[in-house]
């Protein structure tokens, strides 16, 4: 018979008494009088529920049993309380939250051995959901869209390689989160990761910012300053939006690329810097070169490895996994009652367009937590009620494209992705399937 570990936090030995009665051999409990001593078991011994003793007057404060639970969301919780504290106990908001249940004293141990199965059913269920986006992530990235599985694969080279990247893509799309992972898996990771945005600071001070200054180099430089690339040195240096660096300090930076040392500001003495360079940018830096505005060599300095994040609308499958997680970090930190998404919602969101991209999701995942009055968040609630209309109908030529996709697929597979004999059975040229299959991709 499988075992049930139960944590049972009860600082004052009220519980304790009460269940010494308690007999059910597929239950274990394990008696905790502190939250230091409840984390130990917690970890220990994998217990899937946790019963909290509330007294009168209260034991331990209530914002360390509320940081508790918040920092084992995989475990259950069942409040256990004196009848008399229902009414005197003030404020039961997070307990009626977070908790899977509530029973009062005295004891009625029949009831509280079925509530225990059932919340050690719902604990094993939400672990094998956690196991399951567990195996969508890697580098800290969640996706498992053919789009995403290539971005992987393609990654997983670029961090073992102590080269220049240059990250493409929307904004909003996680470039400085693919910038993290390089350094984070890379032989670098035990150096520093500095981040600059070229796009959000001053023209004026960027120079600074990026070669640092001496004591005096310029009005108000009234200390020594240590510039970004190299307080770098050992590490990473990531510059988001490259593509704003005025032209000026461009050729600084190839200057800094190509003999590997910065001069600060108001100094003559070269400083040797190793970093590895990562740059990202919305825009599209070669047509920029063709209109002037980025310099060519340092385009192409920059350019050494290449990867190019994929819009989140190009991204099958991923919208409702993101969703999932961003929900379930946010709404745990949060306290809220929110448990998840309504069909509807999912609907509208895989419907919808995303030009925010993955920031937008967040951000509106993050509203709808806090916003919402019910457990299921809505579509209204994402501001996104006028999607519901749009999947519902659904024009001929998608349901044809549809069709189509789902057609050549199936082929493909039963012909073990052999494109000829794919295109002999249906009768087309190989042409023809491949403009078919670039139509569907892109749909």
């Amino acid at each position: 018979m499988e075992k049930r570990n139960v944590l049972v936090l009860d600082p004052l030995g009220t519980l304790r008494a009460e269940l010494k009665q308690f007999e059910d051999p597929s239950i274990v409990l394990h008696y905790a009088r502190s939250v230091a001593d409840a984390k130990l078991l917690l970890f220990d011994k994998a217990c899937t529920v946790g019963l909290v003793m509330f007294d009168v007057p209260s034991a331990l404060p209530q914002g360390e049993i509320e940081r508790l639970v918040a920092s084992a969301s995989a475990t259950e919780w069942i409040a256990v309380v004196a009848s008399r504290a229902v009414a005197d106990a003030g404020d039961w908001s997070f307990a009626l939250n977070a908790f899977h249940d509530y029973h009062t004293l005295p004891a009625d141990l029949q009831r509280l051995a079925i509530t225990i199965g059932h919340a050690h059913g719902k604990a094993c269920l939400r672990r094998a959901l956690d196991r399951a986006h567990q195996a969508t992530e890697r580098f800290g990235i969640y996706g498992v869209s053919p789009a995403m599985l290539s971005f992987f694969r393609q990654l997983e080279k670029v961090v073992k390689a102590d080269l220049p990247v240059l990250i493409g893509g929307e904004s909003g799309t996680g470039k400085e989160l693919v910038s993290q992972a390089i350094h984070k898996y890379s032989q670098r990771s035990s150096g520093p990761f500095i981040v600059v945005n070229c796009g959000a600071i001053p023209g004026t001070l960027i120079q600074s910012e990026l070669f640092g200054h001496e004591k005096g180099a310029f009005t108000g430089a009234l200390q020594r300053k240590i510039g970004s690339i190299e307080a770098a040195n050992g590490g990473v240096l990531f510059l988001d939006e490259i593509g704003d660096l005025p032209l000026e300090l461009q050729a600084n930076l190839l200057r800094v690329l190509q003999e590997r040392n910065v001069t600060r500001l108001g100094s003559n003495h070269p400083i040797p810097v190793d970093c590895r360079l990562v740059a990202a940018t919305h825009m599209d830096l070669r047509k920029a070169v063709d209109a002037g505005t980025f310099r060519e060599d340092l385009y192409y300095r920059l350019n050494v490895i290449q990867l190019h994040l994929p819009p989140l609308r190009e991204r099958r499958g991923d919208v409702p996994l993101l969703a999932e997680v961003v929900l379930r970090k946010f709404a745990s930190a949060n306290k809220s009652r929110v448990i998840g998404f309504s069909t509807e919602a999912l609907r509208a969101m895989n419907t919808y367009h995303w030009p925010g991209n993955v920031r937008e999701l967040i951000n509106r995942v993050h509203s709808a937590v806090i916003m919402s009055e019910n457990r299921l968040i809505s579509a209204g609630d994402l501001g996104l009620e006028d999607y519901i209309a749009i999947q519902r109908s659904i024009s001929l030529e998608d349901a044809r494209a549809a069709f189509e996709r789902d057609m050549i697929e199936a082929t493909l597979r039963a012909n073990g992705n052999n494109v000829t004999l794919t295109a002999r059975q249906l009768g087309v040229s190989r042409v023809t399937l491949y403009r078919i299959l670039n139509r569907t991709v892109a749909s």
